[in-house]
């Protein structure tokens, strides 16, 4: 099959990510806006019919001083990446890009290796020899995902094999869905464990309220969001940038009257809001994309009951995932990222790996010093 790559509009854009089961929120045409400080481009590709068969949102960041870009597709790009013929989609995809000034290119195939069911992950936290994820036998393997590792690296494309542990990646290599193709409300409460259903039944009897929230209630949201990164110690994003993202995602939806892409949950307790999280939809896959709680309360179980009413809001909308977002992949307690596998893996679902992040030099000397860069910062 030959194949051709161009730049197409938004609109081509976004009505082919709308004929798709599903496809990465940072896929979606609107992103570029809220990534604004970045130079976007939408590409196609289209098969020797002239039919669109794939598309790649590219974010491109300038070096100082001169005009070369960092090309970077997060999640990306939206191909057929079991296609035999691979070379045949990614190699236009560099030219084009080199073209367009790029020294480097960054992307993450939205491709599944393998997967873990609560069961196994419980198990290798119970086993003191098992250190990591990747030393408890997965549930789920997928061999089509490692002959696309092959033919990346026969092409040139480079992964750090100790990047993607945790949080190395730009974006987690690890992440906890929750299935929900199939599957009744009840036989997903059925799966939570002992401690969850207790927790939502606590939140309950307290009194926990969990309410939808508007753009004018992101200041609120900012708040507890700000309190939770002085607690779990990390670098908050502002204000802006929630309202930035409410306003594009959501803008791209009401156009169509489909679903707002991005929601936003408050759980209250006597009034007060003490637990919050964005909420994130792109056709049948929901995430859980940014959480927050106070410092306070925390006895009354809001998390637990906001996580359960979005998973209900995601089941009602036909949703056939519900995705938690990263967690890291040692299953040591003295890890940091302990408490979140632990906290998520008591709701029954799947943990999963990606492929991770791939990196082709298009100018080697520039690549390096990019490195180097980084890896000073």
């Amino acid at each position: 099959m030959s194949l051709t790559l161009r730049t197409i509009s938004r609109e081509q854009h976004l009505a082919y990510i709308r004929s798709l089961p599903s496809a990465s929120h940072m896929q979606v045409p609107a992103w570029a806006d809220v990534k604004s400080e970045w130079r976007n481009e939408s590409m196609g590709w289209y098969d020797s019919y002239g039919k669109l068969v794939g598309v790649g949102l590219v974010l491109y960041r300038q070096l100082p001083k001169v005009k070369r870009y960092l090309a970077y597709m997060p999640e990306g790009p939206v191909i057929n990446w079991y296609a035999p013929n691979l070379e045949d989609w990614l190699q236009p995809m560099l030219a084009h890009l080199k073209a367009q000034g790029a020294f480097s290119v960054k992307m993450g195939p939205p491709v599944v290796i393998r997967r873990w069911d609560a069961k196994a992950i419980k198990a290798g936290i119970q086993n003191p020899e098992v250190k990591r994820l990747r030393d408890v036998e997965a549930t789920f393997l997928e061999p089509r995902a490692f002959e696309v590792s092959d033919k990346l690296r026969r092409m040139g494309w480079q992964q750090d094999e100790d990047e993607g542990a945790g949080f190395g990646d730009v974006q987690p290599r690890y992440v906890f869905q929750i299935p929900l193709a199939g599957r009744t409300l009840e036989q997903v409460h059925k799966e939570f464990n002992q401690l969850w259903r207790r927790n939502i039944k606590k939140a309950e009897k307290a009194g926990v309220q969990v309410v939808r929230g508007g753009y004018d209630d992101l200041p609120q949201w900012q708040q507890l969001y700000e309190v939770t990164a002085e607690r779990d110690k990390f670098r908050p994003r502002p204000l802006g940038y929630f309202q930035q993202m409410w306003n594009a995602l959501n803008a791209e939806t009401a156009q169509r009257g489909d679903e707002p892409r991005m929601r936003l949950y408050f759980a209250l307790h006597e009034g007060e809001a003490v637990a919050a999280a964005t909420m994130l939809v792109v056709g049948g896959h929901v995430w859980y994309s940014y959480g927050a709680s106070a410092n306070h309360k925390r006895e009354v179980r809001p998390s637990n009951a906001m996580q359960w009413q979005m998973l209900r809001d995601a089941h009602a909308m036909g949703a056939q995932v519900y995705d938690m977002r990263g967690i890291g992949d040692s299953l040591e307690d003295t890890d940091h990222l302990f408490g979140l596998i632990q906290f998520k893996v008591g709701t029954g679902g799947e943990a999963a790996e990606y492929l991770g992040e791939w990196d082709f030099p298009l100018n080697k000397l520039l690549h390096k010093a990019l490195d180097i860069y980084m890896s000073r910062r």
